[in-house]
């Protein structure tokens, strides 16, 4: 790939493009932005204040809402990241005005850019909005916020590109919600966003090992408390790494016209 074709050529091209799809978002936030703001409301109430005043399984004596609470913001930052851009592309694809993006005067690596910056700023707002919530429940501070920014920003690319992989791959609205249903869910929930990895059996120890989820989750819990199961440089350089591969996997599809251009 050459270095002119990577480097942004349109800035008012991206930036009306990055534009539209946060105001689209905005537009529903009733549907956006405020449901995982409330379920991590109940989350915290029911597993934080209840279920976690009779635990105390977490590493170094934290206690369980403090532990839960990075947990939580992992989870809704990748579902909201995930299902802002495969709603997007998918519903593009679907009515056919995505041609309006494919032939605006952008390379593919500014397409990509402008359609992820929805998904990087809904999933910013919904874990800046389940902080702020949880700080009604017990005061959090930031440990690392360096580390937070950087987590925050690159898992957002990583499911942001992965929603659009999705939205390219699905034929129809049962296909596009197969990842989200039996992969994303199933690993973020097994990745210690609720339990603390060194209760499990040994077996599902060594097999956690192996989810992706449970190095962005150990990267979030060490950037707000400063303790996390997994060195905060392997879950840093894995995010990067992922992240990296992801995106330009995803201009790769574009370039390549992958169900785009019939």
């Amino acid at each position: 790939m050459a270095i002119e074709k990577v480097l942004i050529q349109n800035p008012y091209g991206v930036i009306a493009l990055c534009k539209r799809e946060i105001l689209r978002f905005f537009s529903v936030a009733t549907q956006t932005v405020f449901p995982p703001l409330v379920s991590s409301t109940l989350y915290l109430a029911i597993f934080g204040l209840t279920i976690g005043r009779k635990m105390n399984l977490t590493p170094d004596g934290m206690p369980y809402m403090s532990f839960i609470i990075p947990g939580l913001m992992t989870m809704y930052l990748i579902m909201s990241s995930y299902e802002n851009t495969c709603s997007s592309l998918f519903i593009g694809r679907w009515h056919n005005h995505i041609q309006e993006v494919l032939l605006s005067p952008l390379s593919y690596f500014e397409m990509v850019v402008g359609l992820l910056a929805g998904g990087v700023a809904r999933g910013t707002i919904v874990v800046t909005g389940v902080y702020l919530i949880s700080m009604i429940f017990q005061v959090t501070p930031i440990t690392y916020p360096f580390f937070l920014i950087f987590f925050v920003i690159v898992i957002s690319v990583i499911f942001s590109c992965f929603g659009m992989i999705a939205a390219l791959w699905a034929e129809d609205f049962n296909m596009l919600g197969m990842w989200n249903t039996y992969f994303i869910i199933p690993s973020v929930f097994l990745g210690g966003v609720f339990h603390p990895v060194n209760i499990l059996p040994a077996s599902l120890q060594f097999l956690t090992a192996f989810n992706p989820m449970y190095y962005f989750v150990s990267g979030m819990r060490y950037s707000v408390t400063g303790i996390s199961e997994v060195p905060v440089t392997i879950s840093a350089l894995f995010s990067f790494l992922v992240a990296l591969f992801s995106f330009f996997f995803t201009v790769h599809l574009f370039r390549i016209g992958y169900k785009l251009r019939t």
